[in-house]
């Protein structure tokens, strides 16, 4: 057995810095009016010490928890399987960590997960929320409503009647895709299709909507319904072929529903981009590069949108904020 060396106390920091403990307690917790010799001397003392504060006496002064609880509003075989969610929680959690603040994740698969989720934002453990990948008809709105949590939310909220001072940060989905389609226009290809995204989400509506902004007279057989997954753009891949043979482009709604829509092409003898040209959506890296040919795509930067996302929810427990839309690019290779 070994002796358990006792943590340091705000009193023996207060003792080695030569200052009162209320200087300590002001110092460690980010108040103002103390002198800078003196926050140095206390800072040199905590470092010398190794004191770590008391997170729940802390708590107690700043009236904050120094966490953030992230929702991603699908469940884990989704989350750990698609590499955009690695990806935006990668940002979150850079911008969450350069301001000592925990992040602490949290998944929704059913009802019971709602009300869970509900009940830990309401017991006050967190600081605030940042929300993503909502559905239509999700009860996680109304839920931190209810909690009184400041939340920022990835991608554009699509509420009913609408609610004041939501604060989201989104890529130019709309604008994305409408250059996807004039990219294949441009390249002459004349019957251009569209793999959608889950329709009960805003991101993948809005990159419909930029399809059919360009592509305005199009058959409507040219569109199928996926899901963001690349199993849904195999099937979607499938149906436009039987139903139109004839088509000679493609627009997918996120790199892997594109990946799925190859795979079929491939099967099918179709040469990728001799006779169908296919774009995707994300730039999702190394996806894009190891499609077979390399994916032509359009690039949101998706860890910056967990970035932003973190930064405005900090900002916003001190003023509000507004919300961000980030511009996206085309990104050309092979495929299309």
């Amino acid at each position: 057995m070994s002796d358990t060396v006792p943590r340091p106390t705000l009193e023996a920091v207060a003792a080695r810095a030569g200052v009162s403990r209320a200087t300590v307690s002001r110092v460690v917790n980010g108040g103002d009016g103390v002198r800078e010799a003196l926050v140095e001397r206390v800072r040199r003392a905590v470092e010398e010490l190794g004191y770590v504060p008391n997170q729940a006496a802390r708590s107690l002064v700043t009236k904050r928890h120094d966490a953030v609880a992230v929702i991603v509003a699908e469940p884990e075989s989704r989350v750990f399987a698609d590499p955009f969610f690695a990806r935006q929680l990668r940002g979150i959690s850079k911008e969450l960590t350069a301001h000592d603040n925990q992040l602490v994740l949290l998944l929704t698969e059913g009802r019971d997960d709602h009300a869970r989720v509900g009940r830990y934002l309401a017991g006050g453990h967190v600081d605030g929320a940042l929300v993503f990948s909502l559905h239509l008809n999700d009860p996680l709105p109304e839920l931190i409503q209810r909690a009184g949590v400041p939340t920022v939310f990835g991608g554009r909220p699509d509420w009913s009647g609408g609610r004041d001072g939501v604060v989201y940060v989104d890529s130019d989905n709309r604008g994305g895709a409408r250059d996807a389609v004039r990219h294949l226009l441009g390249l002459g290809r004349t019957r251009v299709a569209h793999i959608t995204g889950a329709l009960d989400q805003t991101s993948a509506v809005d990159r419909l909507d930029g399809y059919r902004d360009v592509m305005v007279d199009a058959d409507p057989r040219l569109v199928a319904e996926g899901d963001f997954t690349a199993g849904s753009g195999e099937r979607a891949m499938r149906e436009l072929l039987a139903r139109c043979p004839g088509l000679d482009a493609v627009f997918a709604a996120n790199d892997l529903t594109a990946a799925g829509a190859l795979r079929v092409l491939r099967e099918h003898g179709r040469r990728v981009p001799d006779d169908v040209a296919v774009v995707g959506f994300d730039d999702m890296l190394p996806i894009a590069e190891q499609t077979e040919p390399a994916l032509t795509t359009v690039r949101q930067d998706i860890e910056e949108m967990g970035r932003l996302m973190a930064r405005l929810l900090l900002r916003g427990l001190d003023r509000a904020p507004s919300s961000v839309i980030l511009p996206t690019t085309l990104v050309r290779r092979a495929s299309a």
